[in-house]
């Protein structure tokens, strides 16, 4: 039997960690990977972040710019900023209840 909770794996939704990349700034798709990882230890593959940034833009939350020579980046649209807020807040409520019960518990 394991001890450790490594099992669990990563709580992780790539659609919200592109969007707090992009939070701090415009970034291409290989500067996402890098900061998602930095920041979260979620290591996010390359099919997963590129449709996530499909599903992304058609919501109208990210929105490309010029290419910088062969790279695409994105940056995140007031609306996308909007909706990453209220996902932010749902978080922290959820994170709050969980430290209350587990003071109780």
């Amino acid at each position: 039997m394991r001890t450790g909770f490594s099992d669990l794996g990563h709580f992780s939704d790539v659609s919200l960690l592109l969007m707090l990349s992009l939070a701090s700034g415009p970034k291409h798709g290989y500067a996402i990977i890098e900061d998602i990882a930095r920041f979260s230890g979620t290591q996010v593959e390359p099919g997963s972040l590129y449709g996530a940034l499909g599903r992304l833009e058609q919501k109208g939350w990210i929105e490309p710019l010029p290419a910088e020579e062969r790279r695409r980046p994105y940056r995140l649209t007031p609306a996308g900023a909007a909706a990453l807020r209220q996902q932010v807040a749902t978080l922290q409520q959820i994170v709050a209840t969980g430290v209350e019960r587990l003071a109780l518990a």
